[in-house]
């Protein structure tokens, strides 16, 4: 693919970049060359590469799913200035 002068400037407007007429020369080559090796990447194939999340194999520590409120509730409403039956009062603020 092939940037042009247009493309760079609409491109630097929305990333809100003051680029000069010299930069906007420069910038056509960089982000032409970007792009063609992006398409490079395309032409790999990789159907039979398993997705991963990292470069080094890892286990995900599982843990059974429970819900819990951790019991204390009583400790963490201790010091709120107003609570009521373990939960914090607040002033009402909308009308």
């Amino acid at each position: 693919m092939q940037v042009d002068e247009a493309t760079v400037r609409r491109i630097a407007r929305l990333a809100r970049i003051k680029v000069t007429d010299a930069e906007a020369k420069g910038l056509e080559n960089e982000l032409t060359q970007i792009l063609q090796w992006v398409e490079q990447l395309g032409e790999v194939d990789t159907s039979a590469v398993e997705p991963m999340t990292r470069v080094v194999p890892s286990a995900i520590k599982m843990r059974e799913d429970v819900i819990a409120d951790g019991e204390i509730a009583a400790t963490v409403t201790a010091n709120a200035p107003m609570s009521e039956d373990e939960f914090f009062v607040v002033p009402k603020i909308v009308e």
